[in-house]
């Protein structure tokens, strides 16, 4: 019985066969929460006065952590995550984080790599904020973390990214 359900066109990181309106959907959702991961880390580090305001800003010797984690010491992990906040190494590790997510996604090269880090820094992120007040467990750090995953999957970064060029389909890690 024939369906009507056209096969999908299968290619894999080498071909060049025709990309599907699927494949441009999640480049665009790549891209987006690449801009996403980067715009914090341009915010945090000159203070352009979106989240940031230019006197707390990186360069200016301020903390990228402390806002957020010293907020979250009345939840249910909030001890621990207070005590990281301002620490330079939290700092750091923090903003190298949100810029190597940031590049690897928008760019479309280590985004395998981007997928799980992203999700590690989400869900910690959403483990800072338990109890959650207006969902008892679903915000957008999961909902981003699920398109993360989806995005590594998907391969993504073949389409509208560099995930195409040769070094990147020689080496596992970079794709």
């Amino acid at each position: 019985m024939a369906t009507a359900y056209a096969k999908p066109v299968m290619h894999n990181d080498t071909t060049t066969a025709a990309r599907r309106p699927v494949d441009y959907v999640w480049a665009i959702a790549r891209i987006s929460i690449g801009w996403v991961f980067l715009w914090a880390f341009l915010d945090k580090t000159f203070g352009w006065g979106f989240a940031t305001p230019a006197n707390r800003a990186w360069i200016e010797g301020g903390s990228p952590t402390t806002g957020f984690l010293k907020g979250t010491g009345e939840n249910a992990l909030g001890g621990f995550f207070s005590a990281l906040a301002g620490q330079a190494w939290v700092d750091w590790l923090f903003m190298a984080g949100l810029l190597g997510i940031g590049l690897a996604l928008v760019l479309g090269v280590g985004t395998r790599i981007a997928a799980v880090t992203g999700t590690l820094m989400l869900v910690l992120m959403w483990a800072a904020e338990l109890p959650l007040a207006n969902n008892p467990f679903m915000d957008d750090h999961i909902i981003y973390s699920i398109v993360l995953v989806g995005l590594a999957l998907a391969n993504a970064g073949t389409t509208l990214g560099l995930g195409k060029l040769p070094i990147v389909q020689r080496n596992a890690w970079l794709k």
